[in-house]
């Protein structure tokens, strides 16, 4: 019905095995069809963007704390793997990331693992297709958004926004919603730090790692 060759199907499977926030279903078929991806995340390294090590030292806290088991854990960081072959296609959608200060800062899984992880953020990056800013702890109330967002062009350049809760994520579809939330992600793109200054943090921060 939706098209997908198999996808939606795959994507479907996982989430009813994985524990995976409400809502998040949709938003992953609608992730795995999108031409541009807009992306803004706090305190973590966006999903697509993680190394499979840094997924799994998430995942494992959650496991730790008892609010998931180890085969859901082991699920999501599937599902997490299988939702980045978006950035293998052949054609891959246009993607531009702003990260908080903190994405880079917060020790997900020790020393070792955020090595790694910036070294692979740097690599992408450096895509052609890929687009990293860096929001700085100096924007401070400057920063239009509160909570991670993502913005998603469809094939038919509807434009659709993800938002999450603690317990739920959300599909906006509303015109007048997705124009404040594209007008607000334009600014923070504007007063975040360049491209070039960006990828200089990253490598600060990476450098002070070792």
């Amino acid at each position: 019905m939706f098209q997908t060759g198999g996808t939606f199907l795959e994507l479907w499977r996982r989430y009813t095995r994985a524990s995976l926030l409400e809502g998040f279903a949709e938003f992953a078929d609608a992730e795995s069809r999108c031409r541009r991806l807009r992306t803004f995340e706090l305190g973590v390294i966006p999903g697509l963007f993680q190394t499979e090590a840094y997924a799994a030292a998430l995942e494992a806290a959650n496991v730790r704390r008892g609010s998931l088991g180890q085969a859901q854990t082991s699920e999501r960081v599937a599902f997490l793997i299988h939702r980045q072959r978006l950035l293998e296609q052949k054609v891959p959608p246009t993607i531009q990331a702003v990260l908080e200060q903190s994405c880079l800062l917060r020790p997900i899984g020790g020393r070792a693992v955020m090595c790694e992880q910036l070294d692979h953020l740097k690599r992408l990056a450096g895509r052609p297709n890929i687009t990293a800013q860096i929001a700085p702890f100096e924007l401070a109330e400057q920063r239009p958004f509160v909570l991670p967002l993502v913005l998603l062009t469809l094939p038919d350049r509807t434009v659709v926004g993800y938002a999450e809760s603690q317990l739920r994520g959300y599909l906006e579809r509303g015109r007048t919603t997705i124009a404040a939330w594209e007008a607000d992600y334009d600014q923070l793109q504007v007063e975040s730090l360049s491209t070039a200054a960006s990828l200089a943090m990253i490598r600060a921060v990476r450098k002070d790692l070792e």
